[in-house]
């Protein structure tokens, strides 16, 4: 079994409360580092990428650059996801690491939530690092997300907002975007679209069954070390294991594991949560 990714939430504090995210129930957890190696040791063997995200933020933890230490210790790249607020908490050079293959600055998280700052002084650390990274000619991707797309265009105002500091910052002109696509800004820098999406509850009128790529290219880990079969599923509502309890080999080896993977390649969501989760649909159009 090989996963494209594996997507860890070092901490589930985010240090928002952006309305597009569900709000997060369980109590503030974290995973340590002797925790988080001894996870990579295992996770070795069934990705090359890991992903610091889910819920929380991860530059909320201030030995952040341990956790980076680690991933390059066992030879993996890592992605991460973050609102960008607490970016100046870190010398700049940190995110040159060799580790990192990518920085994904969920941008829209500005706009959903009432900030002190104004967007300009939000933007003006991020666009340090895009500086920094030109000028040392590092190897990986800055992604500014604006993941807020929808029928009416509600978000055309903040966007255009956000379009104009990129042309300045950049020199480009973004008159004539396609949405569709990445929007390429300088060398490995890009601007990134997507609609909204929402987040699968037990709640929802949604009902249907297809194909997910949860357990086939990706699998979670939540920072209270349950294992989940998607990125989406943050509550961990569909718990195959805890890895404080028992080892990824055994998680990924469970009958109601191996359930999950068989019936998803027959289109078949055999649990609750993935009937009630619209996002697959975008796999079955």
């Amino acid at each position: 079994m090989k996963f494209n990714k594996i997507y860890i939430e070092l901490t589930n504090i985010c240090g928002l409360s952006c309305t597009f995210c569900p709000s997060k129930v369980e109590k503030p957890s974290t995973i340590e580092v002797d925790v988080f190696d001894n996870l990579l040791l295992q996770a070795q063997h069934y990705t090359n990428i890991i992903t610091f995200h889910i819920f929380g933020d991860p530059l909320t933890l201030s030995n952040l650059k341990n956790y980076l230490d680690i991933v390059q210790k066992y030879n993996l790249k890592v992605e991460i996801t973050t609102t960008g607020l607490f970016l100046n908490r870190f010398p700049l050079e940190l995110f040159l690491h060799k580790a990192i293959r990518q920085i994904n600055f969920s941008i829209n998280s500005y706009d959903k939530n009432e900030m002190k700052i104004s967007l300009q002084n939000y933007l003006k650390p991020i666009f340090e690092l895009c500086n920094l990274k030109l000028e040392k000619q590092i190897h990986n991707f800055i992604n500014f997300r604006l993941w807020n797309l929808d029928q009416e265009k509600t978000k055309n105002s903040f966007n255009d907002e956000v379009f104009t500091m990129l042309e300045k910052q950049f020199h480009i002109n973004l008159q004539n975007i396609d949405y569709q696509k990445p929007t390429r800004l300088e060398n490995q820098i890009l601007l990134d679209f997507d609609h909204y999406f929402e987040w699968p509850s037990l709640r929802s009128n949604h009902l249907s069954h297809g194909f997910c790529y949860g357990l086939s290219s990706h699998i979670g880990i939540l920072s209270n070390g349950v294992v989940v079969p998607c990125c989406l599923d943050g509550h961990g509502v569909i718990n195959l294991g805890n890895i404080h309890d028992e080892s990824l080999e055994e998680i990924l080896k469970k009958e109601k594991t191996l359930s999950i993977i068989e019936n998803f390649k027959n289109k078949i969501a055999i649990e609750s949560l993935c009937q009630k989760c619209s996002f697959k649909e975008r796999f079955n159009a």
